[in-house]
């Protein structure tokens, strides 16, 4: 079954300001490189959305070396929250004020 990818405010925030970070630190190719990642795991998570590692009623999906996605299921509606795509490289303890 496949499920319905629902984008939250925070979710499509992040995502445009890792888009721009990659940009900026290194250039269009890579730009488009991570958004070919993203499709191709997004793909992935609707088939299958327990691909991720579950901690805290959050699973988190690593997209790339430097970039995770966090996101929750909703078993009832067939749905999946996206919630954040974070940065590895930043501060952990901010994360957890994100989630």
């Amino acid at each position: 079954m496949i499920y319905k990818l629902y984008w939250t405010f925070k979710a499509e925030s992040s995502y445009y300001e890792e888009i721009e970070y990659i940009y900026l630190k290194w250039n269009i190719k890579e730009v488009i490189k991570f958004e070919d990642l993203v499709s191709t795991e997004l793909g992935r998570l609707i088939q299958n959305p327990t691909i991720g590692r579950l901690s805290n009623n959050k699973y988190s999906l690593t997209i790339s070396k430097q970039a995770t996605l966090f996101y929750r299921i909703n078993e009832k509606q067939k749905s999946i929250e996206l919630l954040l795509f974070w940065n590895n490289q930043k501060n952990p303890e901010e994360l957890n004020k994100l989630l």
